[in-house]
């Protein structure tokens, strides 16, 4: 790949990595790579420190912002995001939908679920052309789903413009070595090992381009 889309992949998964660290909330990465896997660029793996049934809206909101943190991270460095941050982007979304239409994790809409198969992918003008429900609610929930991404970008935006030295040193090592462990980073970064989450990983799971 060109030494441009290899620096676009660096600060995107460095973008993830990061906020995975900030995040108290969220599961810490155990690695990130720059290596091209499949059609992505790089990958991050965020291992479960425990098995968990049930997610709350703070953990599901950090769950969006660290996602978000790639997109984030390439505007920063470069000032357009990429089509890289594709899938990224249809998770939050999917994950905002699920918050605001099977979850109920809005004040505003309420402990309602709206739509009769809240696993396709529709949004709040979709169901009501579904004639689910009226288009004033249909455009509630369109607008509470854009008011939980927005909250996720914001806070991931903010954390990594405050954290600028620590996102560029991340990514130009990842441009050198191409892969980096947990520990690495903490060691580049100057972060001591503090939470109980690095330990007994369960399983993992990824982040992608």
């Amino acid at each position: 790949i060109s030494l441009k889309e290899k620096e676009i992949t660096a600060y995107h998964e460095a973008g993830h990595a990061l906020l995975s660290l900030f995040i108290d909330e969220v599961d810490r990465f155990t690695k990130v790579s720059i290596i091209p896997r499949g059609m992505a660029g790089g990958y991050t793996l965020t291992p479960p420190t425990e098995d968990k049934h049930y997610l709350n809206k703070k953990e599901l909101l950090g769950q969006m912002t660290v996602l978000l943190g790639g997109r984030v991270a390439e505007e920063l460095q470069i000032g357009v995001g990429s089509t890289g941050a594709s899938n990224d982007l249809e998770k939050v979304t999917e994950l905002a939908r699920h918050m605001v239409c099977a979850f109920g994790m809005t004040e505003r809409l309420g402990p309602l679920a709206y739509g009769r198969n809240t696993g396709q992918h529709f949004l709040g003008r979709d169901m009501f052309e579904q004639k689910e429900y009226s288009e004033e609610t249909a455009n509630q929930i369109d607008e509470e789903i854009r008011k939980l991404v927005d909250e996720s970008y914001t806070r991931a935006r903010k954390l990594l413009s405050e954290n600028r030295d620590k996102l560029d040193k991340m990514a130009q090592r990842l441009m050198e070595k191409e892969s980096l462990d947990i520990d690495e980073t903490r060691i580049l970064l100057g972060m001591v090992q503090e939470d109980k989450k690095d330990s007994n990983p369960q399983g993992s799971s990824e982040k992608t381009g």
